[in-house]
């Protein structure tokens, strides 16, 4: 959900905190599941002792950086294992803190890569499985996911902390995918081996909610609450449970309380990771003044091609984005590419840095060429398969803020910008539980998610008028409540056929998977999810000064 060096490697946006692996707070708890028999505080005395003495071992700094990462110091914990790697490669408890790190950090890709040699060094070593299941389902890979917590089954017989990690790890992909049985059988054995498992009570409790039981979800996570004083991740899960209760519950208040409590938690664990970092919004701003500047005087308009048509959805998150890359989905012949940086190249290049813009509206196409083969590249490393003869459909909201770079690499492709109303999107990102990204640190508050809509919008009005690009904009309420009418305006302009698949598309969304934080409203089928704003309407009152100019420019005034 960033852009230019802020966003992270491989995965952006991703994912609810249900399906978020735990990061760095319960490192001691796991180090003793490691075996070790001395309080974490005492054996990491006793290495530093080792180590000053002259004598010391690459276990000594592996436990300092297991020391160090507990107590929040990830420079000094990263220091430690990176020592211990150099005098034993092998040293997998070395590697599996190190990917714990980068997985904090939103580096999934170098998290993945200790992971997986760890596993070459060690294959049955179950905590490398939880470690890699972690990883995966931060980049909403459930389906590996899901596997790897299975390989921990097998592995970390005997270790209840290992098996009640790995079966909560279960429960909440079974939650995901409204796999209600299989969810609390999986609740039962974590809370079995462990009856106190934040991640499973969680879990279970969104399965209850699922169910239509509110109260009983409700009744399951308070109490836990009240055991956990300060932020953690876990505590962070609960309070969004908690939130999206209260809500069923039709109580607004309490459930404002909790979502603000979620967020304010968000901003607690992060803070290190953003220290110093100006807010995501800023960042969008200097695109704008980029595109300000630009001279686009000599860009071709759209063209038409000869093979299958090639779509963005973009718009803004929480406003429809999922339903309808779902709904395209569902039509033969289509690929779809659901929140993948497959512009990191052209990012990296031109969005990193102030006059990149400037210098990308100047090249020519042979200048051009790579970064289009780079981004077919990532495409269809995203699919698994060459998108080549395929309608291709990549949805991403926040891609808006690419679109100088959209309209120049692709000036073929088709664009549906999805609309919402914006007390509806901002009141939704506020109350999401979003996976580490830059604009999730703006979306802990109303004002900076609403200061965030304001300037994507801006930025994205900026770019519908100085642009040449095909856009078709996608109003939210007509999807949901003139379903048949809008597709087939929306066929038409990209060049499809309709065919009742497209009504189907909550059987797409259960066959593919959907990782964004609207997995479990898309798997329901068409839902209408406008006015959800009303009862917190007193909350927004705020940040309305902001909204109101757009409010009335995609008219929801009325």
């Amino acid at each position: 959900m960033g852009g230019g060096q802020q966003c992270p490697p491989l995965f952006c946006a991703r994912d609810e905190v249900a399906l978020r692996a735990r990061e760095l707070t319960s490192l001691a708890a796991r180090s003793m599941a490691r075996g070790m028999t001395e309080d974490l505080e005492t054996a990491a005395r006793a290495a530093a002792a080792a180590l000053q003495a002259g004598g010391g071992n690459p276990a000594d700094l592996t436990t300092l950086g297991w020391y160090h990462a507990s107590r929040g110091d990830t420079a000094a914990a990263g220091s430690f294992f990176e020592r211990a790697l150099q005098a034993d490669p092998r040293a997998v408890e070395a590697m599996i803190g190190l990917s714990g790190l980068h997985r904090a950090a939103g580096r999934l890709r170098d998290a993945a890569l200790h992971c997986d040699a760890a596993l070459a060094a060690s294959p049955a070593y179950a905590e490398a499985w939880l470690e890699r299941a972690y990883v995966m389902a931060a980049g909403g890979v459930m389906d590996e996911a899901r596997r790897c917590y299975l390989e921990v089954l097998t592995h970390a017989q005997g270790a209840p902390t290992l098996l009640a990690a790995a079966h909560a790890g279960l429960t909440a992909i079974a939650a995901r995918d409204g796999e209600a049985d299989e969810g609390r059988r999986h609740a039962r054995a974590a809370l079995a081996a462990d009856p106190a498992h934040a991640g499973a009570i969680a879990a279970l409790a969104t399965i209850e909610l699922e169910a239509g039981e509110a109260q009983v979800a409700r009744d399951l996570v308070e109490p836990v609450l009240t055991r956990m004083p300060t932020p953690a991740p876990e505590r962070l899960e609960l309070l969004h449970v908690l939130g999206d209760a209260c809500n069923r519950l039709r109580d607004p208040a309490a459930a404002f309380t909790a979502y603000a409590r979620a967020k304010q938690d968000f901003a607690a664990i992060h803070a290190g990771t953003f220290a110093g970092r100006p807010p995501h919004r800023e960042f969008i701003a200097g695109i704008a003044a980029g595109l300000g500047g630009m001279d686009v005087s000599g860009w071709p308009g759209p063209a038409g091609t000869a093979g299958p048509p090639h779509v963005f959805v973009l718009g803004y998150p929480r406003s429809g984005n999922t339903l309808l890359e779902n709904v395209l989905a569902s039509l033969p012949g289509t690929a779809a590419i659901e929140e993948m940086p497959t512009l990191r190249e052209a990012d990296m290049a031109f969005l990193a840095e102030p006059d990149g813009l400037a210098r990308f509206a100047g090249l020519d196409e042979a200048a051009l060429a790579p970064y289009r083969s780079a981004y077919w590249q990532r495409a269809g490393q995203a699919l698994g398969r060459d998108p080549a003869g395929l309608a291709l459909v990549d949805m991403d909201p926040l891609k808006s803020i690419r679109l100088p770079l959209i309209a120049r690499l692709f000036p073929a492709a088709k664009v549906l910008l999805v609309r919402r109303d914006p007390r509806d999107v901002v009141w939704s990102c506020f109350r999401t539980s979003f996976a580490l990204s830059n604009a999730a640190m703006d979306f802990t508050t109303l004002e900076g998610a609403a200061r965030h809509y304001d300037a994507v919008m801006r930025l994205t009005e900026l770019a519908l008028a100085r642009l040449p690009m095909a856009v078709l904009e996608v109003p939210y309420h007509r999807m949901v409540q003139d379903f048949d009418a809008m597709t087939h305006e929306i066929c038409e302009f990209v060049g499809l056929a309709w065919t009742e698949d497209l009504r189907r598309f909550d059987r797409t969304a259960r066959a593919r998977g959907v990782s964004t934080a609207s997995a479990r409203q898309v798997r329901r089928g068409l839902f209408d999810g406008t006015r959800q704003w009303e009862p917190y309407a007193e909350y927004l009152a705020p940040v309305m000064p902001i909204l109101q100019p757009w409010i009335e420019k995609l008219g929801y005034a009325s």
